[in-house]
């Protein structure tokens, strides 16, 4: 039977980092194929990885490349997925075994980047937004699988929120079921990725790197093996209007239910319209708020490493 390590591949600087116990810190690929545009998803991807690097940790970008899982991607590597020149499938935890089999690119989302870390032993991953409920969720039973990765699999995971499109309370009331302990960093509120605040409560507020690693040690600790979320507001001066993000989402709900756009084609539809309908001004935010969560994820895998040298 085939196991997931047989698959991983190691970049050197991510073999080197696990040789030497260093801290890793996981980046999703989604964000380079599904999330923005050509060159600015290259450009960002670069600059994850660099933030992650500048708060002493190595990161290790994740994606599936002609049958294996690659943690850690080399430079052309990167530009392949971003460019958009061949087809790249989005790869949630069903998709990874249909992908590695038949070969070619896969990004992962959420779910498939956390499968991938925790079989590579990487305890952080820093993403955007995770996904959720959806709008309508009722008649369309449309609820991401992130939600149901995190109930599962034990890895902090630094976000901005659910990403806004999403119903936000019952995204809330899910996670509540499926035993995740939401933290939020510096603020009590649950962060609204393009705005601060949804005016939902977080489980705890928590204030450094180090208080979020020994909420993580104590959780898995107890034998509890669902992952960590950890929220993390964007910066105030790059967050959208909380009125002119919810207009643009309201329209672009709208237009993708005219068209017909349901599953995973969603959310990149929507991420798109709401770009356009913003002016660009979102995926400033966007770029912002991803570029935010993987310097405190890279701080807060530092913090577990030093814990666990102790």
């Amino acid at each position: 039977m085939a196991n997931l390590n047989e698959f991983l591949a190691f970049s050197p600087e991510v073999a080197a980092a696990r040789q030497a116990g260093l801290p890793l810190v996981a980046l999703e690929s989604t964000v380079i194929s599904h999330g923005m545009p050509w060159p600015d998803n290259l450009a960002t991807a670069q600059t994850l990885e660099a933030a992650v690097r500048d708060q002493g940790a190595v990161p290790a970008t994740i994606a599936v490349i002609d049958g294996k899982v690659r943690i850690g991607l080399s430079p052309g590597e990167l530009e392949r997925l971003a460019r958009g020149e061949e087809p790249v499938q989005k790869l949630s935890r069903r998709d990874l075994a249909i992908r590695l089999c038949l070969g070619g690119l896969g990004a992962t989302t959420v779910a498939a980047t956390m499968v991938a870390a925790r079989a590579a032993g990487i305890q952080v991953f820093a993403t955007g937004g995770i996904g959720g409920v959806h709008r309508g969720a009722q008649q369309s039973f449309d609820i991401s699988a992130d939600l149901s990765e995190l109930a599962r699999t034990p890895v902090a995971v630094v976000c901005a929120g659910a990403k806004s499109i999403l119903d936000l309370p019952l995204t809330l009331e899910v996670l509540e079921t499926l035993g995740v302990p939401v933290l939020g960093y510096a603020t009590a509120r649950f962060p609204a990725f393009y705005s601060r605040d949804s005016g939902l409560p977080v489980d705890a507020r928590v204030d450094s790197p180090s208080a979020i690693a020994h909420v993580c040690r104590t959780h898995w600790g107890l034998g509890l093996q669902s992952g960590v979320l950890v929220t993390h507001p964007v910066p105030a001066e790059l967050a959208l209007d909380p009125a002119v993000a919810e207009a643009a989402i309201a329209q672009a709900l709208g237009e993708a239910l005219d068209q017909g756009i349901r599953g995973k084609d969603t959310t990149p539809f929507l991420l798109a319209r709401v770009k356009a309908l913003t002016g660009g001004e979102s995926l400033k935010t966007n770029v912002a708020l991803i570029q935010n969560n993987a310097r405190l994820a890279a701080q807060v895998a530092v913090a577990l490493a030093a814990s666990a040298g102790r």
